[in-house]
């Protein structure tokens, strides 16, 4: 039975034992080779202080060794906590303190930016290699534990019941409203209800070449990895180097004979726009999975014109949610110019929409925020009760047991069939390139700096990205801030996806009739 998400590996390891579980480059591993190594890595860590519900940060570029961490922490009843690998050190400082992680899996090469994360006083008590020792700059005040000392360990076996389903599998990190990441976290029983109905949903099989594009710190990984390992098939990971590169990412789908594709729309129509996609053939895709931003619907069309055999689908939910409805597109009007609907609920999961009164909505177009309800919930924020009553509140529609809902912030329409159409955000969390973001991060990134008198971000609509992000700065005296100085700040503080397209600077800003900003006056100043 599978009752944690490593499960899905030890599984499969007993069905598909000499099978190819993950490829990368022209590196490889079985699904027997994948389950020994995670174990010898979970003792490893059992062996090092390691015990149920402890925060393992992940911190490594996507790899076969980042994928065997993730899987070895589990094994040993952590919980994996991956971390953006080109993200500004000061933001992965703050999710080590705030998640309380006392051990790091990294790189030789990641390994020595530890060291300038906490110059004065380090957090961590043990950090593993996931590769061979070289040499790590002196100073770094915590134990080291080399990959040749965890891959030499003769046959292991592990204790049981190091977890349960209801135990946290992982906490990804999102954007804070505040400037400080919120840890979103995934109890197994939460995960395995999406990679459960996925698996079956999509028909994924052992002879299935799925693609992993996302990274490991997003959502959409989780597909990649675990629904994969539940069905037996094979993960080929794409390099990080090949994302900004459409002709690579081609050449990458065919190559390797892909059947089953997962990415944000932006990376799609990056391949179609610059890649000239139409000018190649896809016979082996047969399932093309988009989620984490609209899809404009005139490139949507065009990819089912470019591989018409293919089954394609729009999946929809915040990370609190994983994915919570989905949309099959069998086929797109010619006069269609609207984003295709985000669909209905996934099996063993209820969504509704609330008007302003919490009324239940069933009018045709009427407006209403989307709530959550089921084993699609996840736990909270860590260590952020405030935050978490806000958003996973008392199921009041049903008084009868204790139950959370999770409030999506989004606003949505019923259409004639019963599908949800995404209308937009409640807040200013906005999406781009398929990140979610809050423009409050960002502006709290902007206003730490000494010269900055007034800022804003505003989020102004893009068929390609789905948001550009501008933002607008009053500096305290005029001519004393420029844009590369802006840049070189924002850098240090936020992740590349989070950079503004544009940075403007203003005299003053303008503000509504009750003293706040006028957000929507500046937005049409950049049309």
């Amino acid at each position: 039975m599978v009752y944690q998400i490593q499960h899905t590996l030890m599984k499969s390891a007993k069905r598909f034992p000499d099978k190819n579980a993950i490829v990368y480059h022209d590196e490889k591993i079985t699904y027997k080779d994948l389950d020994v190594v995670t174990s010898k890595l979970a003792v490893t860590l059992l062996e090092n202080g390691v015990r149920r519900g402890d925060r393992i940060g992940v911190y490594i570029n996507k790899s076969i060794p980042a994928v065997i961490s993730i899987l070895g922490i589990l094994k040993a009843g952590g919980v994996y906590v991956p971390l953006d690998a080109n993200a500004p050190l000061t933001r992965l400082a703050c999710i080590i303190e705030n998640s309380g992680m006392k051990c790091l899996l990294t790189s030789t090469r990641k390994g020595d930016n530890v060291q300038q994360m906490f110059p004065e006083k380090n957090p961590l008590d043990v950090v593993l290699l996931t590769d061979d020792l070289k040499r790590l700059k002196e100073g770094l005040p915590v134990k080291v534990i080399p990959w040749k000392e965890i891959i030499e360990k003769g046959e292991v076996s592990l204790p049981k019941n190091l977890s349960i389903d209801t135990d946290l599998a992982y906490i990804l990190y999102t954007s804070g409203s505040t400037g400080v990441p919120k840890g979103v976290m995934i109890s197994h029983r939460t995960s395995l209800t999406f990679i459960n109905w996925s698996c079956d949903e999509f028909d994924i099989r052992p002879e299935d070449r799925v693609s992993s594009h996302a990274p490991l710190h997003f959502d959409l990984s989780i597909f990649d990895i675990f629904t994969s390992l539940q069905a037996g098939a094979t993960i080929f990971l794409v390099p990080e180097e090949f994302s900004i590169f459409p002709r690579r990412l081609i050449k990458f789908i065919q190559d390797n004979k892909i059947t089953v594709w997962y990415s944000v729309p932006s990376i799609l129509v990056h391949m179609m726009v610059h890649g000239s996609m139409k000018n190649h053939s896809f016979p082996d895709l047969r399932l093309i999975l988009f989620a984490g931003e609209v899809f404009p619907v005139k490139y949507l069309r065009e990819l089912m014109g470019i591989v018409p055999q293919a089954d394609y689908y729009n999946l929809y939910g915040p990370t609190e949610t994983n994915v919570c409805t989905y949309y099959k597109v069998d086929q797109i009007e010619p006069d269609r110019i609207k984003p295709v609907p985000i669909g209905k609920a996934c099996s063993n999961i209820e969504v509704f929409a609330l008007d302003e009164n919490n009324n239940i909505v069933t009018e045709i177009g009427k407006e209403g925020e989307l709530y959550a309800r089921g084993s699609c919930v996840a736990q909270g924020y860590w260590r952020d009760v405030k935050k978490t009553e806000s958003y996973f509140i008392k199921n009041f529609l049903n008084s009868g047991f204790d139950e959370k809902l999770y409030r999506t912030g989004d606003i949505v329409t019923l259409d004639e069939k019963g599908n949800y159409n995404l209308i937009g955000r409640k807040d200013h969390m906005i999406k781009s390139r398929g990140y979610r973001i809050e423009l409050g991060e960002i502006e709290a990134a902007l206003y730490s700096h000494q010269d900055v008198k007034e800022a804003v971000a505003v989020a102004v609509p893009d068929e390609f990205i789905t948001n550009k992000i501008i933002t607008f700065i009053v500096p305290k005296k005029p001519d004393s801030l420029t844009k590369n100085e802006m840049e070189k700040h924002l850098s240090k503080l936020i992740p590349i996806y989070m950079m503004p397209e544009m940075i403007e600077f203003l005299e003053s800003l303008p503000k509504t009739s009750n003293g706040k900003i006028d957000r929507e006056m500046l937005a049409a100043k950049t049309k």
